[in-house]
């Protein structure tokens, strides 16, 4: 897979932690991984995209309230 042309992940598909990084890098997304902190520390360790979403809830600190923000969010797990 080309990392240059990566600008979306698919649900079920394996990436690298280099492809995760430069799709972060160049992309408006979310990655949320089970592996804490440590998702770009190993940049050969493959994860798998377990769920795909179009939005999160958010909570703003400058006006107290929730708001959704239409922006892609992906779970990833350590394969």
């Amino acid at each position: 897979m080309s990392i240059s042309g990566l600008n979306t992940l698919k649900k079920g598909q394996h990436y690298t932690a280099k492809e995760l990084d430069s799709f972060v890098s160049t992309t408006e997304a979310v990655v949320l991984s089970n592996n804490d902190n440590q998702l770009f520390t190993d940049p050969e360790r493959e994860y798998k995209v377990t769920h795909e979403f179009n939005g999160f809830f958010e909570h703003s600190m400058e006006d107290a309230e929730k708001h959704f923000r239409e922006k892609k969010a992906y779970v990833v797990e350590k394969v």
